[in-house]
């Protein structure tokens, strides 16, 4: 096998050119067999093999930098640094990433998780190079997906002024996610349907160069806007900001991608290397149903189809069904989604809502003041948002939602641990991060029948309002408690003495069973269900303090800025006579693994809580 001849970095090298096909389809069958029984990113990594190898051809790591945009292709990159071994735990705790990690490599430069960042890193790569007086070569891979999102033009705008070797390599499959929307999406296709100019153009320049002042003439045309490739293909964009154009290429075909990242190598600028690739290329179910295979669960080889059948709703599902419902009764409520209709729940709705529904690409702070002008509009936008990627658009919720104190609903999936994808991705500091914006309100379900209400209450609400959701099966247990929905005020499941726990959320089915273990080893136990994170109920806190001697909060969030700290600030601050006990995760990033395994890590498991409750209480006695 080829694959057995790269153990470490470079040594693609060492294949034969006539062997870059077999190589290529070695690669895509160890992929679809790791990834049907580990679960991860599929689809955009068939999509890339070449693209990848091509790399590794042209360039010698790890002096050479490739930095990946979001990093979920980087699976290729992983093999041909002689990371094959590390795939039987890919994703696990303590096992290897399923994005770049510099602590795994030397040949990953960068990290990344969240897309549209690749350029501004290259380009810092760059300059340091220049400063430095280093002579490596740096190439940022992006997608046109993530061309949706503004920091790419950000990061383009300073590209253009460059005089010296930067290489963007655009791996262009007409999908971020979902497929994708907008103005470059269009603009893009209409570059991939034109005919291909490259060998028009060099044909003209050789031929010019043979005349007496030939190379004179082809650097002037160069350095013209009214270049022989805008005649052929008009408007081109890249090229009108000053960045020189290749392209587009085969991303299947490794001879045409060397040769023009040769020609790429050879630029005195900043270059774009446009290559068309097809997202799940080699195995027909990630063809057929990319956006499936994007991020896929353990599956069948034969046919794709998933180990693990989902037999119960989950909270996305839920959050579908009630905005059709609330989209029925008030045709005032709208959606918005970031590339993630999909992920979201929002694809339902965009069918039975289309003038209703609003994707805006990879753009979250987009997302929010485009959000903010629907509402100071008359309308009663939600925003659908995983709470990793909200945090990309703060100074927008901060600015231009809650400074007007516009009714904004922040419905956020994926709150708290997400597992697998690890740090980039754990949505741990939402509750942190609202909570510090004047004006917002936060809310989180207890389980999906709460969810349901939230969201009612939510649409209702004259101002900016959130709800965080978790990842994954929705919680049917407590459904005989299910108290209106009163604006600051918490839910009391169970009120005795001693000890009382006030959960937020995705705590409450972990906090029922610490009081089921409480009240076996004969200790009263008061459970509350905090509802609102902001604000806290401070009525009922002090209600509880004269027949209770501790007071646990149980947040799926960081301790900084979090419900615990703002329970025990208000107890401080009263002088109140009673202990407090902050259960929350540490201030720290978490890596990926079993969401189970990392709450144990964590100390948010029911016997870990079990074990600092009754360390607490020996200390107050």
């Amino acid at each position: 096998m080829l694959l057995d001849q790269i153990k470490k970095p470079n040594d693609i090298k060492n294949i034969s050119k006539s062997d870059y096909g077999k190589l290529a389809e070695e690669i895509r069958q160890f992929l679809i067999q790791t990834i049907s029984e580990t679960g991860g990113h599929l689809g955009s990594n068939l999509g890339v093999v070449e693209l990848t190898m091509a790399l590794h051809l042209a360039l010698h790591l790890p002096e050479d930098k490739i930095v990946w945009d979001v990093g979920h292709q980087s699976y290729t990159h992983k093999i041909l640094t002689g990371r094959r071994e590390g795939f039987g735990n890919l994703r696990k705790y303590g096992g290897m990433s399923g994005f770049p990690k510099r602590i795994e490599s030397e040949c990953d430069c960068f990290d990344t998780g969240h897309s549209s960042t690749s350029i501004s890193a290259g380009l810092g790569f760059v300059r340091a190079r220049e400063l430095k007086g280093e002579h490596n070569t740096v190439v940022s891979v992006i997608g046109d997906g993530s061309l949706t999102g503004g920091m790419a033009y950000e990061a383009l705008n300073n590209a253009s002024r460059m005089d010296t070797n930067f290489i963007i390599v655009l791996n262009d499959n007409n999908m971020s996610i979902s497929e994708n929307v907008g103005g470059m999406s269009k603009y893009l296709n209409n570059i991939r349907t034109a005919d291909n100019y490259l060998n028009i153009k060099e044909g003209i320049y050789n031929s010019l160069r043979k005349t007496k002042h030939g190379e004179v003439i082809v650097n002037r045309i160069r350095r013209a806007k009214s270049s022989f490739k805008q005649l052929v293909i008009p408007g081109m964009f890249f090229e009108d900001m000053g960045i020189t154009y290749l392209g587009p290429v085969d991303g299947h075909d490794i001879q045409g991608l060397l040769q023009v990242l040769k020609e790429a190598k050879r630029c005195k600028s900043a270059v774009l290397v446009h290559v068309l690739t097809e997202k799940g290329k080699g195995y027909e179910p990630a063809e057929r149903h990319p956006a499936r295979f994007h991020g896929a669960e353990p599956f069948h080889v034969e046919n794709g189809v998933p180990k693990k059948l989902k037999l119960k709703a989950n909270y996305t599902d839920i959050f579908s069904t009630v905005m059709i419902k609330l989209a029925k009764r008030n045709p005032d409520v709208v959606a918005i989604t970031a590339a993630m209709p999909d992920g979201t729940g929002l694809k339902r709705f965009r069918n039975i809502f289309p003038e209703r529904f609003f994707d805006v690409g990879i753009a979250e702070q987009h997302a929010v003041t485009f959000a903010a002008g629907l509402a100071a509009g008359g309308l009663r936008p939600v925003v659908a948002v995983y709470s990793s990627f909200l945090q990309r658009a703060y100074d927008q919720v901060l600015h231009d939602v809650c400074i007007q104190n516009l009714p904004v609903v922040f419905a956020i999936d994926r709150a708290g641990l997400v597992g697998s994808d690890g740090e980039t991705h754990q949505g741990i500091f939402d509750l942190s991060y609202l909570s510090s914006i004047p004006n917002m309100s936060i809310m989180a379900p207890k389980n999906k029948w709460e969810l349901s209400d939230m969201m009612k209450f939510a649409v209702g609400f004259q101002g900016p309002i959130a709800i965080r959701y978790p990842r994954g099966q929705a919680y049917d247990g407590l459904e005989e408690f299910r108290a209106p929905i009163e604006y600051g005020k918490s839910e009391v499941l169970y009120e005795e003495k001693k000890i009382a726990l006030l959960a937020v959320g995705s705590m409450l089915p972990i906090a029922e069973k610490v009081r089921e273990e409480l009240k076996h080893q004969g200790c009263d136990c008061t459970l509350v269900n905090a509802r609102f994170v902001k604000p806290i109920d401070e009525e009922l806190i002090e209600r509880l303090v004269p027949g209770h001697r501790l007071l646990v909060t149980l947040e799926e969030n960081v301790a900084s800025g979090g419900y615990g700290e703002k329970v025990r600030a208000f107890v401080d601050d009263r002088r109140l006579e009673v202990a407090t006990l902050a259960v929350s995760l540490p201030d720290e990033y978490v890596e990926h693994g079993n969401v189970d395994v990392l709450k144990k890590e964590v100390g948010i498991d029911p016997e870990s809580i079990l074990v600092k409750i009754f360390e607490k209480m020996r200390d107050i006695s």
